[in-house]
């Protein structure tokens, strides 16, 4: 999802070194895999890369944590040669709020320490530590960002705001896992495909890592209602336990912008709700026969 709506951010702002036509130029792989990382994507011409991929299921990574491990911190590995290799402009490495774990204190600032639950969180430490450790021994430029909850066009079924759009659309309950009392700063991908965008243009950002995160808190619940009433709904709340007992505390949890606002000047194009009427438009696009 995310990678698509940055593909389509870059389009939108005509960035030069991005094909008009893809066809051809689109690579799908196995990161894990020597050869396709370092023939294949070795021979493509680009200048920077934006590392995206990992397992992002907390619940798969729990019941398989060698694989989350293998796919996230391996391929990560992998990644920052290929951009050593290719003598790249930045290797941006998304990374993500979970690393934080539930913080002692809000909102969430770069420095605050890390207290990762999951396996997801701790892989997404170690592909941090790796990015800085090639950074610092390699000289290779890099940012990273956190994220926390970035929702639009194309994300997966499974995920909160789309579950929730679409339970609206057809009168269905919401289910909210721990009760919807998790708090997070959701916001669209194309805030975040702009973040992308100024983080590599900018000699600032060489080995910073950045929060990011939408304008405010927002609880899981709030967002179910915010939902509700954008699209018309009458669909019931469920308040449903956590997913795991890793999950059973609350996590409130949102970020410090102040950083990446004062150091690269970034501000949002779309605000909370009118990332989700886009996302809503979607959602009802796709759904017509």
């Amino acid at each position: 999802m995310v990678g698509r709506n940055l593909l389509a951010y870059l389009k939108s702002k005509e960035i030069t070194t991005l094909p008009t036509d893809l066809s051809g130029w689109e690579h799908s792989g196995d990161l894990r895999d020597k050869d396709f990382v370092f023939t294949r994507l070795a021979n493509l011409d680009f200048d920077a890369i934006v590392h995206l991929a990992a397992i992002t299921d907390i619940k798969k990574t729990i019941e398989d944590p060698h694989l989350c491990f293998e796919v996230n911190c391996m391929g990560t590995s992998n990644i920052l040669e290929l951009g050593r290799r290719k003598n790249v402009s930045r290797v941006l490495l998304s990374s993500s709020a979970n690393v934080y774990g539930a913080p002692k204190s809000n909102p969430v600032s770069e420095d605050a320490p890390f207290d990762p639950r999951a396996p997801y969180d701790y892989s997404k430490v170690v592909c941090e530590n790796l990015t800085m450790g090639f950074h610092k021994a390699k000289g290779l430029p890099v940012s990273i960002t956190r994220s926390w909850l970035l929702f639009g066009e194309h994300d997966q079924p499974s995920r909160a705001t789309i579950r929730f759009i679409r339970a609206c659309l057809k009168g269905e309950p919401l289910t909210l896992f721990n009760g919807g009392r998790d708090t997070t700063a959701p916001t669209h991908a194309l805030n975040f495909a702009k973040l992308v965008l100024t983080v590599l243009q900018s000699k600032k950002a060489d080995g910073e890592a950045f929060n990011f995160g939408g304008e405010g808190p927002v609880s899981i619940r709030e967002l179910a209602e915010t939902i509700k009433r954008l699209t018309g709904s009458n669909s019931p709340l469920t308040l449903a336990p956590p997913r795991s007992e890793l999950e059973a505390t609350p996590q409130i949890s949102y970020p410090s912008t102040k950083k990446m606002k004062d150091m690269l000047g970034y501000q949002y194009d779309l605000n909370l709700e009118q990332g989700l009427e886009r996302t809503i438009s979607w959602v009802k696009s796709e759904s017509r026969p």
